[in-house]
């Protein structure tokens, strides 16, 4: 069954002669063209006739088929023809023939083409059947292009050319870009009067749509792909409801250093070609977004200092907004801001401290023994150094000034034995503009000005070490029998020095012996010395020491040198 054919075949044969050819005759069929809207309402052909006076043929029949011969059914008759439901094929194009044909004919069937029809026959003319869809017109104006800014957008200038519609009802649809049903309003005028703004960013799409009979899903929150029954849509027309555009800065970064000059950002610039909003201006912060000034042109923002605010980020804005808009002052935050605006995107403003470089080299370790020590390896480091003048500056321990050598080869010229005992610190200086407190005497913590130090080098500068002495200590009776101390030890770890040697005093540091090694100091025979209390000591020192000869006291020395600990040796009457 195709089209509600079923499928008969008339027979109408007569007398003919065996030896005359035939020549076969469907006739002329008139009537039509037909044309229909498929609405679930039925649609029948009907006024057709066939001009049958030349009609030759033994069997007869009509056929149906779509505009490429596929044949869709054979109704046997007339009547069969105009009883066919064509609103049931759906839109399309069929053509109704009148066919005459001899037994043997092969491919009259539903499903083929008549391109394939072999044997003797005749086909008619074919009567043309339109089989439209429901058609829904075609909507103009737009797209349109809105800016969600609190002030009401609606589509005046939408129109309905609905010279075709078709269907037994209309409305109009509204809905967001996936589809979804925003709102049903009926009418053209209903339309005309949604405020798009209301709806927020996004895009909206307005079709007309036309149905008849049923129609299920047609509701808000469902989808216009879930609508069910005999329906058509109209093109769409779309709404963009945009958000507010600030612009779009460039320039930048900037990166300034705070030195007590002026710094502007005289190259910072705004394209405004999608700019929008009723008011603008601009805005700088501090790297939290914290408001720190509104310059209301970029002429303004152009003469801003930001050397005066100090070290830190600043961002500048461009801010675009409508109507009422709070949060916007000085020492509140921009994530507070509330209203309908919009913020472009920020240029950086570095306001780097000035940089006195990196210094590297030691930390030297120096014996102080009248030997020139100089730190030749120390280096700086001046990739990222800034400011106006430079110097190297050398401290103690506690950053008092000792010195304000220029240049690192007045650095490297320094004797650091001259100082004696203790630790420097090697610094370099950068600054701008006056600088209080560089002086001799001074202290680096007392500095007032713009400035930057970097980091330090130590030089220390060590006394001689005579290492350690173990043993003892020894009691000895002064019996007339030998007495020699053993078993002592020099630990030579950290021993400094060109010169040593071994000093045995009395209680009172009188040198009493400089035995010259150990050995010598264990054949030393305490018992011939009488009763009373010896110290020996090992001693370290350099050329031109005064005063180490016995019957002199150690406290008497002169020049470079290092004692260790003491060993004593008791020297006891027997009981």
């Amino acid at each position: 069954m195709l089209l509600g054919i079923s499928i008969v075949l008339v027979s109408c044969k007569g007398d003919t002669d065996d030896d005359t050819p035939i020549v076969l005759d469907a006739g002329i069929l008139s009537g039509g063209p037909f044309t229909f809207t498929v609405d679930g309402t039925p649609d029948m052909v009907s006024g057709i006739t066939l001009d049958a006076n030349d009609l030759v043929g033994s069997n007869r029949g009509y056929v149906i088929t779509d505009d490429a011969g596929n044949i869709l059914g054979l109704p046997p008759t007339l009547a069969a023809v105009e009883g066919v439901d064509f609103d049931e094929a759906g839109a399309g194009v069929c053509l109704i023939w009148h066919i005459v044909y001899e037994d043997g004919l092969q491919g009259l069937e539903a499903g083929l083409n008549t391109s394939g029809l072999a044997g003797d026959y005749d086909l008619s003319n074919s009567l043309t059947v339109t089989r439209n869809g429901l058609n829904a017109g075609m909507l103009s104006g737009g797209p349109y292009n809105f800016v969600v800014d609190g002030t009401p957008d609606m589509v005046s200038a939408i129109a309905l050319d609905d010279s075709m519609v078709n269907g037994d009802a209309q409305t109009y649809v509204i809905t967001d870009d996936s589809k979804n049903i925003l709102g049903i309003p009926p009418t053209l005028e209903a339309v005309k009067g949604v405020d798009f703004d209301g709806a927020g960013v996004g895009s909206c799409y307005i079709f007309h749509l036309t149905y008849s009979g049923e129609l299920s899903g047609l509701e808000g929150g469902q989808n216009l792909n879930d609508l069910s029954g005999n329906f058509a849509l109209s093109n769409f027309v779309v709404v963009n409801r945009n958000a507010l555009n600030a612009g779009t800065l460039s320039g930048g970064p900037y990166n300034f250093v705070v030195d007590g000059t002026p710094d502007m950002v005289s190259s910072i610039t705004l394209d405004d070609s999608e700019l929008n909003g009723a008011a603008q201006t601009y805005v700088i912060t501090d790297d939290s977004k914290n408001i720190l000034g509104i310059p209301p042109t970029l002429e303004a923002v152009k003469g801003v200092d930001f050397d005066g605010a100090g070290v830190g980020s600043c961002y500048i804005f461009h801010l675009s907004y409508s109507g009422e808009l709070a949060g916007l002052e000085g020492g509140q935050n921009l994530n507070d801001l509330s209203g309908n605006f919009a913020l472009s995107n920020f240029v950086v403003v570095n306001r780097n401290a000035l940089n006195a470089g990196t210094l590297s080299g030691g930390p030297y370790n120096f014996v102080v023994d009248g030997t020139p020590d100089m730190v030749s390896t120390v280096a700086l480091d001046d990739t990222e150094l800034t400011g106006e003048a430079q110097t190297y500056v050398i401290t103690d321990d506690s950053k008092n000034i000792l010195g304000i050598p220029p240049t690192l080869e007045a650095v490297k010229g320094v004797d650091f034995d001259g100082a004696g005992v203790g630790s420097c610190y090697i610094f370099h200086l950068t600054y701008s503009g006056e600088l209080s407190g560089l002086e001799g005497g001074q202290n680096l913590n007392d500095l007032s000005g713009n400035f930057d130090l970097s980091n330090f080098v130590v030089v220390n500068r060590n006394p001689l070490n005579a290492g350690i002495i173990s043993g003892g200590p020894f009691t000895f009776k002064v019996d007339g029998t030998p007495d020699m101390v053993s078993g002592i030890y020099l630990d030579d770890t950290n021993l400094t020095g060109t010169k040593q040697r071994w000093v045995i005093t009395d209680d009172k540091n009188n040198i009493l012996g400089l035995p010259p090694t150990i050995d010598a100091v264990e054949g030393v025979d305490f018992d011939a010395a009488g009763v009373g209390v010896c110290f020996i000591w090992h001693i370290t020192y350099e050329e031109g020491l005064n005063g180490l000869d016995a019957g002199n006291n150690v406290a008497d020395l002169d020049g470079f040198y290092a004692l260790s600990n003491s060993i004593k040796v008791t020297r006891e009457l027997p009981h």
